[in-house]
């Protein structure tokens, strides 16, 4: 583990890195040497607003070290990207993912960062014939871009949608493989996922990630938790790249979180062996 250095959050917020990952996270540094739990998730987990996010107050309530391999905007592309993170993740005891929105993937019709997976890079030859009068240039965001082809033609864009969560499902789906067989997915979002998640203002619900999609996962979780929160402030959403909608996600209630995963993560850690994961569609959101 390399030594943690002062970051930009919340006041005392540090960060670090562990062993091979090349990704940096929220630290303080966690001793690897010992059985651990571990986060995947965005900026929800990461926590950069606040002085304690979740993980560290689960590792409080049960015990056990919990390792925070968040990163802010983070989804399966940062995970697939980074391999020493998911050696890391692979030998945890458990690993809570918290569910991602679809639109920060690199897809048929454009390309992200592969580490900040909020960035748009380029449109691919596919997005340009599909929308020739968009103008590109000026767009550096995933829902800025996002939001400019719904306005633009929203019949259009609905194959944009439509490539974004098959996108997703087979990257999740490559996430899952990675990880220990003790997987808890938590949905982490200002309403619970129903079958039309098209809300480009929602700034903490995952964009286009439906109650069918997640379905199609059940198969590869132990268990699903979902929480229902709002954000301390309202975010600015005049602006998809604006550090205040981008940022609004941190704001939320890490106490709250963290109640709700302590019980079920609990059982989880206490079965004598990994559950058997859970048949395709066979139970309920909760």
């Amino acid at each position: 583990m390399m030594p943690p250095k002062a970051g930009a959050g919340a006041p005392g917020e540090i960060s670090c890195r562990y062993g091979a990952s090349r990704a940096t996270f929220r630290g303080p540094a966690r001793d690897l040497s010992r059985p651990y739990v571990v986060f995947l998730g965005g900026s929800a987990t990461y926590g950069k607003a606040v002085r304690r996010p979740y993980p560290d107050l689960v590792e409080q309530a049960i015990g056990l070290t919990c390792v925070n391999l968040a990163a802010p905007n983070a989804g399966p592309d940062f995970y697939l990207a980074d391999p020493g993170t998911l050696q890391i993740a692979a030998a945890a005891q458990a690993a809570v993912i918290q569910v991602p929105g679809a639109e920060g993937l690199s897809n048929p019709f454009y390309t992200v960062h592969n580490r900040r997976n909020d960035r748009f890079l380029a449109a691919t030859p596919a997005l340009r014939r599909l929308f020739p009068e968009v103008d590109f240039t000026d767009i550096h965001f995933t829902r800025h871009l996002l939001t400019v082809l719904s306005a633009t033609d929203p019949g259009r864009f609905a194959q944009v949608r439509k490539a974004l969560a098959a996108t997703w499902l087979s990257r999740m789906e490559l996430v899952l493989d990675h990880l220990p067989s003790r997987r808890l997915l938590l949905w982490i979002g200002e309403q619970a996922p129903s079958g039309e998640m098209t809300n480009l203002n929602a700034a903490t619900t995952p964009l286009f990630v439906d109650d069918g999609m997640l379905a199609t996962l059940q198969d590869g979780v132990s268990d699903t938790l979902t929480a229902i929160l709002q954000c301390e402030a309202p975010p600015d959403r005049t602006s998809p790249a604006t550090p205040s909608a981008r940022e609004a996600v941190d704001r939320v209630d890490h106490a709250a979180i963290a109640a709700l995963l302590v019980p079920r993560l609990g059982g989880l850690l206490s079965a004598r062996t990994a559950p058997p994961l859970v048949p395709r569609g066979s139970q309920a959101l909760a």
